[in-house]
């Protein structure tokens, strides 16, 4: 009886874990979405585009 009241609490256990994972997946994946619909460049910050990055030719 022992092991299967072992066995139970490790499978809630394993449960509670998966949908916590989950949970945090969607959040992301939200923050993406939301972060993509504005236009920003999501939570790692703005990027500066290309033109800047190179010297005008002479």
């Amino acid at each position: 009886m022992f092991d299967y009241e072992t066995y139970k609490t490790h499978e809630a256990e394993l449960l509670r874990r998966a949908d916590h994972e989950r949970l945090v997946g969607q959040a992301r994946r939200a923050g993406r979405r939301r972060a993509a619909r504005r236009g920003d460049n999501g939570p790692k910050g703005p990027v500066s585009p290309p033109r800047d990055r190179f010297v005008r030719a002479a």
